[in-house]
């Protein structure tokens, strides 16, 4: 960037990485002085076996503990308030987080609450969380969300059917616990989705209004593993050198939007997925080539160089050219991997487009994206991601 202006950077969380390190779960309690453990996990979670794998340390280095698994997609604060009353009644002190980012959001929230009075509804916003949380420690089975890093916690009112965001420093975990292993017997779409999710967060970062040096590099890496191991943990599932790079990737572009937010994809993500059940990494797929070919404009340089980090040739054409590239780079990438739905095929229609796009325009996400939308401009993404450009290619994943 020419102009470094003020900026911002911090991460308190601290990375323990490597095949197999859940074996070392309870070096880690004890480090952070926990005697009571509760372990929060999805239902998938503890059937697929991982929360007994977890629990085996715990067992055998004798730390109690409890299980809270009463958690679905795009988590309900009604779940939340009672994981609290659980790990309150049982005297827990220290929280486990197991699976995708419901799992992760769900675990941070409860930490949270551990320690700060009222109703997590209370601390919907950014900044807004007055006590450190308890200890957490997110452990993290696909590779997509990044919420190990995160000071976000996603969350639903199912009622109302809308998603709620609270952002704090002091939501960040404690630890984030890294194995690669845990996400080898991920399903070929699980893995294209939640790859896809990380990738719209390092890319969306990039080329924002807020971006800062530091996030910047950590965005190019991201991408960079991306590009290089996305297709191959879709395809070889087992490729442990490919499974490794996704996981850091997702935490290496968390690091990065923690810092910078993101952009129109996101805006518009969170209540396309409340209101339509688009899995959070589907709909950013979804989205993202449509906002990029919008946001084009707004940041030539960058989306040059995103075209080239994607395997583009951009030889002997012009910045402008080179940057629309990128737009067919991610095209590509989602039809290689599988993800060629349209959001008509998850029910969206003309009609719904207006509470949408009213909804997206509140996102502070909008305001960082590099061109400023009008509520028409947000409807015309839409529209485009609707009736989506056909790929001519064979399709890697059905």
């Amino acid at each position: 960037m020419s102009l470094i202006k003020y900026f911002r950077y911090e991460i308190p969380t601290a990375v323990e990485f490597g095949i197999g390190k859940i074996k070392t779960l309870h070096e880690q309690v004890k480090a952070l002085r926990g005697t009571k453990v509760l372990i929060v996990g999805d239902p998938g979670v503890v059937q697929a076996g991982v929360v007994d794998r977890l629990a085996d340390p715990l067992d055998q280095a004798g730390i109690p503990y409890i299980v809270f698994s009463e958690i679905e997609a795009d988590p309900a604060i009604d779940s939340i308030d009672k994981g609290i009353e659980i790990a309150a009644a049982e005297g827990c002190d220290i929280v486990v987080g197991v699976g995708g980012g419901s799992s992760l959001d769900t675990a941070k929230a409860i930490g949270l609450m551990l320690t700060n009075p009222g109703n997590i509804r209370d601390y919907v916003g950014i900044n807004l969380v007055p006590n450190p949380a308890a200890p957490v420690i997110a452990v993290p089975t696909t590779a997509g969300t990044g919420s190990e890093m995160t000071i976000w916690s996603v969350l639903s009112d199912k009622k109302a059917k809308v998603k709620l965001s609270v952002g704090s420093v002091y939501n960040c975990p404690t630890v984030a616990l890294i194995d690669p292993e845990l996400t080898m017997s991920l399903p070929p779409h699980i893995t294209a989705a939640t790859g896809m999710d990380a990738l719209t967060h390092a890319l969306e970062s990039y080329v924002n209004k807020a971006t800062q040096p530091i996030s910047e590099g950590l965005s190019i890496q991201a991408m960079k593993m991306i590009s290089k191991s996305l297709r191959l943990a879709v395809v070889q599932g087992e490729n442990v050198e490919a499974r490794s790079e996704m996981i850091l990737a997702s935490l290496i572009a968390a690091m990065a939007f923690n810092s910078t937010r993101l952009g129109l994809a996101h805006a518009l993500a969170l209540p396309l997925g409340a209101h339509f059940k688009i899995p959070h990494g589907v709909v950013n797929a979804i989205l993202l080539p449509e906002v990029m070919a919008f946001n084009v404009i707004g940041n030539v340089d960058k989306f040059a160089e995103i075209a080239e980090i994607f395997g583009e040739n951009v030889e002997g054409l012009s910045k402008r050219e080179a940057a629309e590239r990128s737009v067919e780079a991610i095209r590509k990438l989602n039809h290689d991997v599988g993800i060629t739905q349209t959001l008509s095929d998850f029910g969206l229609k003309e009609e719904h487009l207006d509470f949408i796009v009213e909804e997206a325009m509140l996102s502070g996400n909008v305001a960082v994206n590099p061109r400023k939308p009008t509520l028409e401009d947000l409807k015309n993404i839409c529209r485009a991601a609707m009736n989506k450009e056909e790929v001519k290619s064979p399709v890697l994943i059905n």
